[in-house]
């Protein structure tokens, strides 16, 4: 892609969304810009004098790729086919225009999206991101790709300025598949950490002995090596990846292994703690406050 002369669309400027968006503005894109909370968008202006607002989605008429960060695949249809007799992306892109899911969305939807989208000669992938905050802000965020490899080849600089693991996992959908049963693995790792930690205070252990112990060992997993410490034993809870993304993306996992015709027993389970935690903590809940959620 031509950086001085293709527009970049980019839709939900939230709390990942904004560095990703930074990321490309900061790598030469021209960037027009969209959230249902405008005052996102206009601080995002703001501190990117390059970029510019959409006044609504028509203002996407121009460009050749869209990026959407949105809450999931029922806010990404309600985008691409309009609500409420408003048009939707897909009546206002341009002939061979793609569009890029990178939220959390949900596998068999993905890929009836795409192939809505090619009926209307649109182009679509998925392309889901793990990392959290952090490596959004520094660029190195993984990305997993579900859709055409030739269109992911056209947009691999684009997706290069925002992560440094670009991945080809499969057609439409494996993205978002990869992506829920990544999180599954990380959340059910994060519960199995949690409560080794509390049973062992109870004993008498010292939490952040039995983390270093954790982490010459084989106990170690991406909770014990980066949120214990900084975000659980110092009681910030502050990650900024939210309690409820986590227990969608366990529900996502769990309901594709339903749908292939293999329940997941034990995600079952794990999936129950998270919507407990819900419960209890709220939506505004860091996810890592599922240590607390534990301590009984």
């Amino acid at each position: 892609m031509d950086k001085s002369t293709k527009r970049v669309g980019f839709i939900g400027i939230g709390m990942m969304g904004c560095p990703m968006a930074h990321r490309l503005h900061e790598s030469g894109y021209r960037l027009i810009v969209f959230d249902s909370i405008a005052a996102q968008a206009q601080r995002f202006v703001k501190d990117h004098p390059n970029a510019v607002i959409a006044g609504d989605l028509g203002s996407f008429a121009d460009v050749d790729v869209v990026v959407l960060m949105a809450p999931g695949s029922s806010a990404v249809d309600s985008i691409v086919f309009g609500q409420s007799g408003r048009p939707g992306l897909a009546d206002v892109l341009p002939a061979g225009a793609t569009l890029i899911d990178m939220s959390s969305s949900e596998p068999l939807r993905s890929r009836d999206l795409s192939a809505a989208l090619e009926k209307r000669g649109l182009h679509f992938l998925d392309a889901p991101v793990s990392g959290g905050v952090k490596r959004a802000v520094d660029g190195s965020l993984a990305i997993m790709v579900g859709g055409s490899g030739a269109h992911l080849e056209t947009h691999r600089g684009l997706l290069q300025s925002m992560g440094k693991s670009i991945t080809h996992v499969g057609g439409a959908g494996a993205g978002h598949a990869m992506k829920a049963l990544n999180n599954y693995v990380s959340a059910a790792g994060l519960v199995a950490a949690a409560e080794a930690l509390w049973v062992g205070q109870r004993f008498g252990l010292d939490p952040a002995v039995m983390t270093d112990v954790f982490n010459s060992s084989t106990g170690k997993n991406n909770t014990t090596e980066n949120k214990v410490k900084p975000f659980m034993l110092s009681g910030e809870f502050n990650s900024g990846f939210a309690l409820s993304l986590m227990a969608k993306d366990v529900g996502i996992a769990v309901g594709l292994g339903d749908a292939v015709g293999h329940p997941m027993d034990f995600g079952t389970d794990v999936l129950r703690i998270w919507e407990s935690a819900l419960e209890t903590l709220g939506a505004s809940a860091d996810h890592t406050e599922m240590y607390r959620f534990l301590q009984k």
